[in-house]
C-alpha cells in the first residue's frame, strides 16, 4: 500500500465519517482522523503537530481526539487533548489502540478506525455530554497530509 488514497475506499471513508458523526452526536467532543503517507519525525511528535495544525487544541473544553495514521510506516497514534486525557481511565488510549491494531493487522483498516472512533466517542459522551448550545467545532471529514 503506497498511497493514503488506497488506505480506505471511498465507501469506507464515508463509513468512517459516519462513525465520527455518530460518536460526536451526544457529546461536545471532537474526533478527527488524519492520514499521511509517512512521518519524517517521531510519529507522536508528528501527531502533535497535526493536532495543532488542525486547530484541535482550540476546542472549548479541550476534548479533541486525533487518530493519526502514517500509512506506509504502518503506525498510528491516538492523541487526546488535556480535557479528555484528564478524565479517561489510565489505560483507555492503550486499550483503544489495541482494538484498532488488531483490526489493522488483519487489513481491516476501516473497521479499526470505526471501532476506535466509537470507543472514544463513548468516553467523550460520558465525560462531555452534549448540551443544547454545543456546535460542531471541527470538520468531520478525514484530513490528509
Amino acid at each position: 500500500m503506497s498511497k493514503t488514497e488506497d488506505f480506505l475506499t471511498a465507501d469506507e471513508e464515508q463509513q468512517v465519517i459516519a462513525a465520527i458523526r455518530t460518536a460526536e452526536k451526544n457529546t461536545s467532543g471532537e474526533i478527527r482522523v488524519h492520514l499521511e503517507k509517512s512521518s519524517k519525525i517521531d510519529v507522536y511528535e508528528r501527531a502533535l503537530e497535526v493536532f495543532h495544525m488542525l486547530k484541535m487544541d482550540n476546542t472549548k473544553l479541550q476534548n479533541g481526539v486525533l487518530i493519526y495514521v502514517a500509512v506506509e510506516d504502518k503506525t498510528f497514534v491516538i492523541f487526546g487533548d488535556e480535557g479528555i486525557n484528564n478524565v479517561v481511565p489510565d489505560d483507555f488510549w492503550e486499550s483503544t489502540k489495541n482494538i484498532m491494531q488488531g483490526h489493522f493487522k488483519r487489513g481491516h483498516f476501516k473497521q479499526g478506525l470505526v471501532d476506535g472512533i466509537l470507543k472514544a466517542g463513548k468516553q467523550l459522551e460520558e465525560h462531555f455530554p452534549w448540551e443544547t448550545d454545543d456546535v460542531n467545532e471541527l470538520p468531520d471529514e478525514i484530513s490528509r497530509g
